[in-house]
């Protein structure tokens, strides 16, 4: 690896909706998007977690005729049963326990406007029926009423998922496939992402510069090459919070490797080297059951220390049968 001393580069990116790129793939992406938003046709999104999935959706909306009205986001890995109808059509009071007013759900708070749902191939089975008959009648009845509620939305939902292999799987609806994915649009990855590596770093960088904590004016090419050959599971996500960490745990004007996360630097994290059973790093469920173990059950905290989010570990413990 080189020791060349790069200095930091005020290198212009695209900017749409809260994305930055300097790829072509994005830019591709881009135009997808704003000629999706025209019209009035069910968008899927495809992509990993911490490609952008929620930035491309609000930006459909944004551009839409429908941006005077709500956009409103709802996350189907998190949720199930009674909680998940409540929160797509809300609930009349008494419908359950703790049900203790009318409250409207994010099907009725966006007419007129958007509706995204994010991870949606982990909707249960039996809920999807429920979830088809509204995209095909407009309506749909909170639980514990009686009539029905007509709203005008438009439906946005993503996955990081391929819809058909989860059909052919039996765990997803075909009809109701066909009615999310009219217009599919996928994000590419950032290992996929031409030239983004380098730049979005840049862009972190000046990011936070601009908190004035701690000014960086330059790295190590040694830094971007480790960067460049990381696999980055978390995407932007992931690099933008690799920058922060350096930041905070780092001082003076050079971002140095030592201030990377250890596995960047090929070094499991200390509490691994320390406690993780024997394979810790090649096997995913032994990994999530130590978490568990070490954290008492705690999911939070289990996620923290696997660097994944909730919804990952969630949808890792589905898996893998650990529920």
């Amino acid at each position: 690896m080189s020791n060349e001393l790069l200095e930091r580069t005020e290198r212009e990116t695209t900017e749409f909706h809260g994305l930055h790129t300097v790829a072509p793939e994005m830019e591709t992406l881009f135009e997808q998007a704003e000629k999706a938003a025209v019209d009035d046709a069910p968008v899927l999104l495809r992509g990993e977690t911490g490609t952008g999935k929620e930035h491309i959706a609000r930006a459909i909306h944004r551009l839409s005729d429908r941006r005077k009205a709500r956009f409103r986001a709802l996350n189907c890995a998190t949720l199930t049963g009674n909680l998940l109808a409540s929160k797509l059509f809300g609930h009349k009071k008494g419908a359950f326990t703790g049900a203790t007013s009318d409250r409207a759900g994010v099907f009725e708070q966006a007419d007129r406007g958007t509706v995204f749902l994010d991870e949606v191939a982990e909707l249960p089975l039996e809920f999807q029926a429920r979830l088809l008959r509204v995209l095909e009648q407009q309506a749909f009845v909170p639980v514990g009423g009686q009539e029905p509620v007509q709203v005008d939305v438009r439906l946005v939902s993503a996955t990081h998922r391929s819809l058909r292999r989860v059909v052919d799987s039996g765990q997803f609806r075909q009809d109701l496939m066909y009615r999310l994915r009219v217009v599919p649009l996928f994000l590419p990855r950032l290992v996929e992402r031409t030239g983004d590596i380098e730049a979005l770093t840049w862009h972190f960088i000046n990011l936070f510069n601009s908190r004035k904590r701690r000014t960086v004016e330059a790295m190590p090419q040694e830094v971007l090459e480790l960067l460049q050959r990381h696999h980055w599971p978390g995407n932007v996500r992931e690099l933008r919070n690799v920058i922060e960490y350096a930041f905070v745990l780092g001082e003076g004007k050079t971002l140095t490797t030592d201030e990377l996360v250890p596995e960047l630097r090929g070094e499991p994290p200390p509490e691994q080297r320390e406690r993780a059973p024997t394979g810790f790093g090649t096997d995913e469920r032994r990994q999530i059951q130590w978490a568990l173990a070490e954290t008492d059950g705690n999911r939070t905290r289990a996620a923290e220390l696997l660097d994944i989010s909730r919804t990952t570990l969630w949808r890792k413990m589905k898996e893998y049968d650990l529920d």
